[in-house]
């Protein structure tokens, strides 16, 4: 079976998943982002959640990723406004906690986000942001493979300045939010 992947549900990024987003800062989790964050940046980045997913749909969401049946947070998984190569597009990114890894929760969590992201894009005819873009560091195997697995289009290897200051070697892969891109 192909599609052998967990149910999860995305709930909203709220106040209560600090904690999460701590776990998530953990060394194993951030190896390929430069590495964990301060605690002044975890709160900081918290507040950016937190106000995104209170803004509008337009401009992105993140989310907890809830694993089903279990009712577990195991992650975080989000998409914004982004411009690259000045077209306007949306950007996506996602952590599992380690013990969750490996079980196809990445890949399900990005098939909902891409939904999502659809959606947002679909209700911003102004923006126009017809494309979600990952960026997963070149040699993060296994978020590559989740960007294959949702569907994106691998476009090549880029310079991608993450975080502020520090180049990183990433793919750069691309999945068309469009309506014919719905029904393929």
């Amino acid at each position: 079976m192909e599609n052998a992947t967990p149910p999860v549900r995305l709930e909203p990024w709220s106040e209560e998943d600090a904690g999460l987003l701590r776990a998530l800062n953990a060394p194993e989790l951030t190896a390929h982002l430069g590495g964990p964050e301060t605690g002044e940046q975890l709160v900081r980045r918290h507040r950016r959640y937190v106000d995104l997913s209170a803004a509008d749909p337009g401009a992105g969401r993140m989310f907890r990723i809830v694993l089903l049946p279990e009712e577990t947070p195991v992650g975080s998984i989000g998409f914004w406004a982004q411009t690259w190569d000045d077209e306007p597009v949306y950007e996506t990114g996602w952590a599992v906690l380690p013990g969750f890894q490996g079980r196809g929760v990445a890949t399900a969590a990005t098939r909902a986000v891409i939904a999502e992201a659809r959606a947002a894009g679909a209700g911003n005819a102004v923006e126009g942001r017809r494309h979600l873009h990952a960026f997963p560091s070149s040699d993060n195997t296994a978020s590559n493979a989740v960007c294959r697995k949702a569907g994106f289009q691998p476009r090549g290897e880029r310079d991608f300045e993450y975080p502020p200051g520090r180049l990183m070697r990433c793919n750069d892969w691309r999945l068309d939010l469009g309506p014919s891109a719905q029904e393929a």
